[in-house]
């Protein structure tokens, strides 16, 4: 961990030594070196501290010299953001949760400090105040913290990431979701106005993300092969569609469609897809992709009909990710037809299956108690 002194900094490094740097009177930070111009570190931090002491007497009585060294580049962390953000290939939603929504508790903070004089002890007393009420939101805020520093790691510009808090970048999901029965599913189609419907049953019987629905064009089905294609996504930043890929690689996929949906699919290209191979299959009024205001507005009454308020839009995707994993499914054919890139989420719906399937089975049972 790094210790402050009244004149430069300690360091304890992975070996075990300690390194010490400070500021030159050219507003330059130096670290230890010997004449030679290597790197010297110390057996102990005190002896590390003795060093130091001798520097700043030296500056003290206008002995000091800038040693013939590179100095430490100072860089503080709005500036490394800055330039962070610049030359990551990031997907236009991510950047602007980053920049508009988990940034800013960040930079409140850090923004100001020199990447160096970021410790442990600050990341910590930071974290503790952190969003105390959303226990999601604090740990996206703090991953992205330690993504940062491990970039300044990687880029020679800190020695270790101070982010070291175990476990705070993850977060337990706090409210189980319960996926729709059939007859719930059925209610919610029905409840629809006809427009919406085929997008409903896409997201739970081929459990697709609501940006991959938005995206979707005619050319996108093949009929004779009941499949869907997969490669596109929208996300609608300030108004402005940006069209990009999905979510990740894994994502660009092609789905093999229910048959049973197939007669919703045909009626659906007939009567509401725009005309073309490029044409929309879920235009809004204006013609251009669905707003997911104009979409959750009519799914939200459908859902208060079946009875399932709790049962957000994502949970039909979840919806289908169970129904998938209860026929039967391996984890990769679960991680082909979902899009997922790790096993993890694939087997974690092969588990809500088999919570499913007990709760069938003791329906049974009370079917059978008359």
């Amino acid at each position: 961990m790094n210790k402050k002194r009244h004149f430069g900094t300690v360091e304890q490094l992975r070996s075990g030594r300690f390194q010490a740097r400070y500021r030159g009177p050219d507003g330059k930070r130096y670290p230890a070196k010997t004449p030679e111009g290597r790197p010297l570190t110390f057996a102990s931090r005190k002896e590390a501290n003795v060093w130091l002491a001798g520097i700043q007497t030296d500056i003290a009585r206008g002995a000091w010299a800038a040693p013939d060294v590179e100095p430490v580049t100072v860089v503080t962390l709005a500036q490394y953001v800055e330039t962070w953000l610049n030359t990551r290939e990031l997907a236009p939603n991510t950047r602007h949760q980053y920049v508009e929504y988990l940034l800013p508790h960040i930079l409140k903070q850090f923004g100001d400090a020199e990447l160096g004089d970021i410790t442990p002890t600050a990341v910590r007393s930071w974290y503790a105040k952190l969003l105390p009420d959303r226990k999601s939101y604090r740990a996206h805020v703090y991953s992205l913290l330690r993504t940062l520093m491990k970039s300044a790691v990687d880029d020679r510009l800190i020695d270790h990431n101070p982010c070291t808090i175990r476990g705070g970048g993850s977060n337990k999901r706090q409210k189980r979701i319960e996926p729709a029965t059939l007859p719930e599913l059925e209610a919610i189609v029905k409840a629809m106005p006809p427009r919406f419907q085929l997008m409903i049953l896409l997201a739970a019987w081929c459990a697709c993300r609501y940006e991959e629905l938005a995206e979707l064009r005619r050319k996108d089905i093949d009929i004779k092969a009941e499949t869907l294609r997969i490669e596109r996504a929208v996300v609608i930043i300030k108004g402005e569609r940006i069209v990009g890929p999905p979510k990740s690689e894994a994502g660009v996929r092609t789905t093999a469609i229910p048959p049973h949906l197939m007669p919703a699919v045909v009626g659906h290209l007939i009567e509401h897809c725009q005309e073309g191979k490029e044409g929309l299959l879920f235009p809004d009024t204006r013609g251009v992709q669905m707003n997911r205001s104009s979409l959750y507005h009519r799914y939200n009454e459908a859902r208060a009909v079946a009875g399932r308020e709790d049962l957000t839009f994502h949970g039909l995707r979840h919806t289908g990710a169970v129904l998938a994993a209860a026929t039967g499914a391996t984890v990769a054919e679960l991680m082909a037809r979902l899009g997922h890139s790790t096993p993890s989420m694939a087997m974690r719906y092969q588990h809500a299956a088999q919570d499913r399937d007990r709760a069938i089975a003791d329906a049974l049972s009370k079917l059978a108690a008359g």
